[in-house]
């Protein structure tokens, strides 16, 4: 009978440490996010879809796109806005993605949370204000690569870095 328990617990006891090496590297994680599709933040209850759309839009149509969103069963997907962007921002984590390199092209990975794979830039919902409070014709986005935000006008190809396209990153309320 020993030996049975002996043959039995140690396979078992391995699979345990593996999964557990894998949660704690993030790789459980990263499978958990891409499996699912989306990710639930713990810290503020916001579900984020787990990729962007993959392709450059101009706001608009990244606007729409969140909003035509079907995922996980959720059909009130949104673009996020700025804070929602920067507070998943995370200098020390490496999720896998396309982009952040010279080309654009190649896999990279990005300081974001959940393992969320983002091919670009990413457009907000936020309008940039101006002195007195009225929208600016701006709007915001952020760069998960330089931890940047910067704004321009919502075109396709406008802007410092228009040869940068920017994505969409849908996001919705959890428990609803």
């Amino acid at each position: 009978m020993k030996s049975l328990s002996k043959r039995v617990l140690a396979p078992l006891f391995a699979v345990v440490m593996v999964a557990s090496v894998q949660s704690s590297n993030g790789q459980g994680l990263a499978d958990e996010t891409q499996t699912r599709g989306y990710w639930l933040d713990p810290s503020t209850g916001l579900m984020w879809a787990g990729k962007d759309n993959g392709q450059d839009v101009d706001w608009r149509k990244a606007t729409k796109y969140c909003r035509d969103l079907r995922l996980g069963g959720y059909s009130d997907w949104r673009l996020a806005t700025i804070d929602e962007l920067e507070g998943i921002y995370d200098s020390t984590a490496n999720a896998p993605g396309l982009g952040a390199g010279k080309r654009g092209d190649e896999a990279s990975n990005w300081h974001v949370k959940g393992n969320l794979f983002l091919t670009g830039n990413q457009w907000s919902s936020t309008q940039r204000m101006d002195d007195r409070g009225r929208p600016s014709g701006l709007v915001w986005y952020f760069d998960f690569w330089n931890m940047r935000k910067g704004s321009d006008d919502g075109g396709r190809f406008s802007g410092r870095f228009a040869n940068h396209g920017r994505r969409a990153l849908c996001v919705r309320r959890s428990g609803r």
